[in-house]
């Protein structure tokens, strides 16, 4: 047997995943507010999720980085480093937060030249060092009974709820949400940024919806074309689109 003695520590190459938190205005009051009204219905939500500050969108403004990590923190959102283009480094160093670089993927067909080499076998193809890592889709997610009020529903993927969501019960989603019954609790979907995340419902009297933190509550009267009928709900930008479903 091995005596060896076993090192105190580790280094490994890895992957972790963070939410990306884009950053369009320098205003620290106007963020503060903005994520108020956005998370204030799932204020617990994303408690303790680790985020990395986008400065990318704001080119030649600036914007006080320790301010703005301060003010994640606010809401339970712990800053882990800063993405920023070149031009920004200087200045968004000065958060003491460290700069991270994205892995972003090439762009397709690109030609790659490869040197002749006549008397010896091709190299094995090498993925590029800045591939991006592809993982497998969360599966679908199925309810089947009806969910009382307090109740709340995550699912990684998308998720079908076959049952009535009553008042004050939640389903939330990182993908889609298709509901066969009754929406009269809150939904959103697309909870981690996902543009693309979509609600489908047969029979539409929600209390709250939301799609990637866009989100409407039950204060804004739903016109009749809408209300207690099948409905999809879909961001178009970062407006968000209540429109009939012909089921027919």
């Amino acid at each position: 047997m091995s005596h060896k003695k076993l090192p105190y520590f580790e280094l490994r190459n890895s992957t972790v995943d963070t939410l990306l938190f884009i950053v369009k205005s320098t205003d620290l009051s106007e963020l503060r507010a903005e994520l108020a009204r956005r998370y204030e219905a799932t204020p617990g939500f994303f408690a303790n999720d680790a985020v990395a500050i986008d400065l990318r969108r704001l080119e030649n403004e600036r914007i006080p980085v320790a301010g703005l990590a301060a003010l994640l923190s606010e809401f339970r959102l712990h800053p882990v480093g800063v993405v920023a283009d070149e031009a920004q480094q200087e200045w968004a160093e000065q958060g003491n937060l460290p700069l991270l670089e994205l892995r972003e993927r090439r762009e397709a067909g690109k030609p790659v030249a490869v040197p002749d080499a006549p008397d010896s076998p091709p190299p094995a193809p090498q993925p590029p060092d800045n591939e991006t890592i592809i993982k497998p889709a969360p599966t679908t997610m199925v309810i089947d009974k009806p969910l009382r009020s307090g109740q709340q529903i995550y699912a990684p993927g998308d998720l079908v709820v076959l049952g009535l969501v009553s008042f004050g019960a939640e389903v939330i989603a990182a993908g889609s949400i298709h509901i066969y019954a009754p929406l009269r609790g809150r939904a959103l979907a697309g909870v981690h940024g996902d543009h693309d995340a979509r609600i489908f419902c047969t029979c539409f009297e929600p209390e709250l919806i939301a799609v990637a933190g866009i989100y409407r509550t039950a204060e804004n009267p739903l016109p009749d074309n809408v209300l207690g009928k099948p409905v999809q709900v879909r961001l178009d930008q970062e407006k968000l689109i209540i429109e009939p479903l012909k089921l027919n």
